[in-house]
């Protein structure tokens, strides 16, 4: 007999299980694209290409990458693509070269974004992340913008889809 106290046992193996799933997101890290590798919604090869670029690891080991960083964070912001435990994560313009971005992965979640700057990436005008809000200021007073975090984000910032997406 159960008690009102008592976690019903399938209630305890979902906890479980997602518990795991978050630890395992948790413990994903980023992955240097390959010379080849393309973009997931458009097919672009990323190297072809300037400015940050963007990917988001899956708890199922499948990486989706972004040759550019307002494709990752249109994704990121629509709640219909939501899907499983991932981890995005963008580059770090405060240490990445411009003109070929390699390296210097940061979280997502956590980086500074500078938006509304003459910065031009594969697409366009982009959005530029950084680890440390000293680049980011700087860079803004540079290229024009202001620096946000990624809570202050919304669609409407990030402007309309260079193509469809």
């Amino acid at each position: 007999m159960m008690t009102t106290t008592s976690t019903p046992r399938w209630r305890r193996l979902l906890l479980v299980a997602l518990l795991a799933g978050c630890g395992q997101a948790a413990s994903l890290q980023a992955l240097e694209p390959a010379a080849d590798t393309a973009c997931a919604l458009d097919g672009m090869v990323l190297r072809d290409y300037p400015g940050a670029k963007a990917q988001v690891r899956y708890g199922d080991g499948k990486t989706d990458y972004f040759c550019d960083v307002v494709e990752l964070l249109r994704t990121l912001l629509a709640p219909e693509q939501a899907r499983g435990a991932a981890v995005p994560f963008v580059q770090d313009m405060g240490q990445a070269d411009w003109r070929r971005p390699q390296g210097h992965w940061i979280a997502a979640r956590t980086a500074l974004y500078v938006v509304g700057s003459r910065a031009v990436g594969s697409m366009g005008p982009t959005v530029v992340p950084f680890a440390q809000r000293a680049d980011a200021e700087a860079f803004a007073s540079r290229e024009g913008g202001q620096v946000l975090a990624f809570a202050d984000l919304t669609p409407a910032l990030l402007g309309r889809p260079a193509h469809g997406h």
